[in-house]
Parts: structure tokens; sequence; C-alpha cells
């Protein structure tokens, strides 16, 4: 067979034909437990029945206009989005990197509005924003860069989690515009900030009258226990990017803003064909709905503090572990040696995950997880760690 696709990933050797909650079933009829969804993105689980409904009777009716014109559920889904952010105005696009660019150039908006010719951004080291020319230039990852110089310019790079090397910045750079981080890195290895860490951007940022900008893409809609991860602390931020959950499946992303942020774009600044497009809100419209009704943000906690503690307990002896960080349902084992060979063998054992930072077990599973399932996931992966842990020894 001829190989037609162009050689960007590297695909496992299986190929799903249905899935239903939290199972994937393969062209074999095999079952797999889904505890990566996506890479967060079907928080709902599989063929969630409220979104298949929305989506199929919206198709029925109107899939695409065009945002030369009204979209009824795209001013629905706005006002749902930014009543729940705290957020006065929203952009929609097709993904999370087109969200992330709709912030930078917001970001460069606010820096030339205060008379700074080359507005600068401040990233973090070991971050992840996208794979577009400007996202990947803000992303903290090498590898993502590698091959595509030049890069953009107007980006900074400092550690995450490092309230002091911001505070050097400040002093530093003086052509400073906004800082953009995750509150929660993902691709990154599941990194937490310490906890005055995003409160003291937020500080900083109304001292120097930088935006403040977060890329809620992977730690947005309910995955962390929250709405939205910044709602673990009082603050609010000047910019916030979705995408990921918030169509379970349908490409949408979102870039909400508020006070200044939320005016600096005019007509012909920024724009997309397809961003919002009615299918695209109908979906974010039922995810919200079954969010909302379920409750599955404050689900989203009590199943992770159990998954937390199951693992911590069945690998609590385990030589080669070395830390577990969690928030919500977004989880890493850290292990002391690479060990992406882990997907592979979950994936034989009827079990899907993933392996970020080279060495980082990442678990993001569908916020619809029972607990049953939650014991399943923890007997499984845990035995795959300790076989292949000891199998290094």
């Amino acid at each position: 067979m001829k190989d037609v696709l162009m050689n960007t990933y590297n695909r496992l050797p299986v190929t799903f034909v249905k899935g239903e909650g939290m199972y994937l079933y393969d062209d074999q009829g095999k079952s797999y437990l889904d505890a990566i969804a996506g890479i967060a993105v079907c928080s709902l689980g599989h063929a969630h029945p409220a979104v298949t409904r929305a989506i199929c009777e919206q198709a029925d009716k109107l899939v695409h206009t065009s945002n030369l014109y009204g979209v009824a559920n795209q001013q629905q889904l706005g006002e749902q989005l930014t009543a729940l952010a705290g957020m006065d105005r929203v952009f929609f696009s097709n993904s999370g990197a087109e969200a992330n660019e709709a912030a930078i150039k917001l970001a460069r908006l606010h820096g030339h509005k205060r008379g700074i010719d080359n507005p600068v951004i401040l990233v973090m080291e070991e971050s992840f924003h996208g794979r577009t020319m400007a996202t990947l230039t803000a992303t903290g990852n090498r590898k993502v860069q590698a091959g595509f110089e030049p890069l953009v310019q107007g980006f900074a790079r400092v550690p995450f989690g490092d309230l002091e090397a911001l505070k050097t910045a400040a002093g530093n750079l003086r052509d400073i515009a906004a800082v953009l981080v995750e509150p929660v890195q993902g691709e990154g290895g599941v990194n937490i900030p310490p906890e005055d860490y995003l409160p003291g951007i937020r500080a900083l940022c109304d001292e120097h009258n930088w935006l403040m900008m977060l890329d809620e893409i992977q730690t947005g809609m309910g995955r962390t226990g929250k709405p939205f991860a910044f709602q673990h602390h009082d603050l609010v931020p000047d910019v916030m990017t979705l995408a990921k959950a918030l169509g379970n499946g349908v490409p949408v992303g979102a870039c909400l803003a508020r006070g200044e942020a939320a005016e600096l774009f005019a007509p012909g600044n920024h724009g997309s064909t397809f961003g919002g497009n009615p299918l695209a809100c109908a979906a974010g419209l039922a995810v919200l709905e079954a969010m909302n009704t379920g409750n599955l943000w404050d689900r989203a906690a009590q199943a992770g503090d159990k998954l937390h503690q199951g693992l911590s307990a069945a690998l609590a002896d385990q030589e080669g572990v070395r830390e577990i960080r969690y928030a919500g349902l977004m989880l890493g084992i850290e292990l002391e040696q690479p060990c992406g060979e882990l997907v592979g063998k979950a994936l034989e054992n009827g079990l899907l995950i993933n392996v970020t930072a080279d060495r980082v077990v990442r678990l993001l599973p569908p916020l619809i997880i029972s607990d049953e399932q939650i014991d399943e996931l923890i007997e499984v992966l845990s035995n795959l760690i300790r076989n292949f842990l000891e199998a290094q020894q």
C-alpha cells in the first residue's frame, strides 16, 4: 500500500473504529480503556449521546455560513463561556494553536498601544503552545523548534514556576507586553508550579501593565477540578485560551479576554474561516451543558484524588518512581529513566496512556471515569510500571 500521508507522526499499530464512554474498540474488536482521551480532548468520553445528538441536529440544519454573518449559537456559546470565566469577549478559532495566535496578537497590540515598537512576551521553559510558527517559537522545547529557523521574534524565556526569574526579567527587559503561561504544564511533564506562582504573576502584570495570558488549552474545561485552572486562585487573567475538551472532539478553540484586552481587536485585525461555525458551537454548547449538569469539574477533583491515592499506594515501594504529580484528572508519574516503550506495552494490555518529557507517564482520562474504571486503571498501569522498572534492574 502506498503511504500517502506525510511523515509527521509515529503511529502506534492500531486503528480504532468505535468509541463508547471510557472505551475505544479497534478493527479487530478489541477494547481499550482510554486514559488519555485524545490528549485531554474527549473529556465526556467517546460518542457522548448529548454531543452526538447536538452535532446531528445542527448538521441537519446548517453546518457553515461565514463569520461575515451572525452565528446564533456562537453568540450563545460565547455568553456562557465568558460568564463562566468572568471574561468579557471571545474569539473562536479551530484549534488551540490558533487561539494562542490570537492571544499573541493581542499582546502585540497591547504593546504597541503602550508605545512599544517591538513588544516582548515572556514565555516559560518546558512549555507547549502549538506548532504554528509563532506558537512553536513560544514553546519551550527545542525539539519542536529545530529545523524551522528563523523563528518569530518577540519572545523571552524564563524557568517555569520561578517568580524571581520573572522579577529579574522585569528589571532587565524594557519592552515586555505580556506573560504567556500554562497553569500546569502538560506536554512539559505535568509540572505544577508553587501555590503563589499564578498570584505572583498577576501582581507583576498589574504592577508593570503587562497582560496576564493563560494557556488553558489542556487545563481548561474542568480538567483540574474547576471549570478553569486559574479558579483555584483568587485572580482572573486578562486573556485565556481554550480548545481540546471544548468540542469533545469537534475542532473548536477560543481566546477569551477581559477589560482593555477585550477591546484591542478591531474588524480586520483577525479572523478565521471555520472558527466558531454553527456545527462547532453546537458541540461546544452540548459539552458545557453536560459538564454543568453532571458537575463534572467536581467529579474530576474527586476522581483525581482517588487515582493519585491509588497509584501512590500501588507504587509506594517501587524503586525508579521519582514522583507522582496531579491536578484533578491531569496526572504524571515521573520515572528515573526514559519510559516511552510503556505506551506500546500498555496498548498490548488494552490501556491507552501517553509518555511525555521522555520519562513522565501522563494520564488525562475522561472526566466521566467511574470508581471501578479507576481501580482497573491503577491495577493495569501499576503492574506495567513495576514490570518495566524491574526488567531494567
